[in-house]
């Protein structure tokens, strides 16, 4: 199963925290597709990713919306 979460317009930490509580509801392996504008957004989702149990497995950027693809983890 997979989910996207469309956080344009919001400036971090709202993205994370937004994708925090999402990926709580959604089980292990399934996959959150983050939409965001905010380039700071890419500092703070790696630092996400790196500091729990989730997965970046993709990152793009095209016409200034950031596009994160992160896997539930533990």
């Amino acid at each position: 199963m997979s989910e996207t979460l469309d956080t344009k317009g919001l400036a971090c930490p709202l993205p994370v925290l937004k994708t925090r509580r999402v990926l709580r509801n959604m089980a292990e392996g399934e996959i959150l597709t983050v939409e965001a504008t905010d380039p700071a957004s890419v500092i703070d989702f790696t630092h996400f990713c790196n500091t729990t149990e989730n997965e970046m497995v993709e990152h793009t950027e095209a016409d200034g919306v950031f596009t994160y693809v992160i896997r539930r983890g533990t």
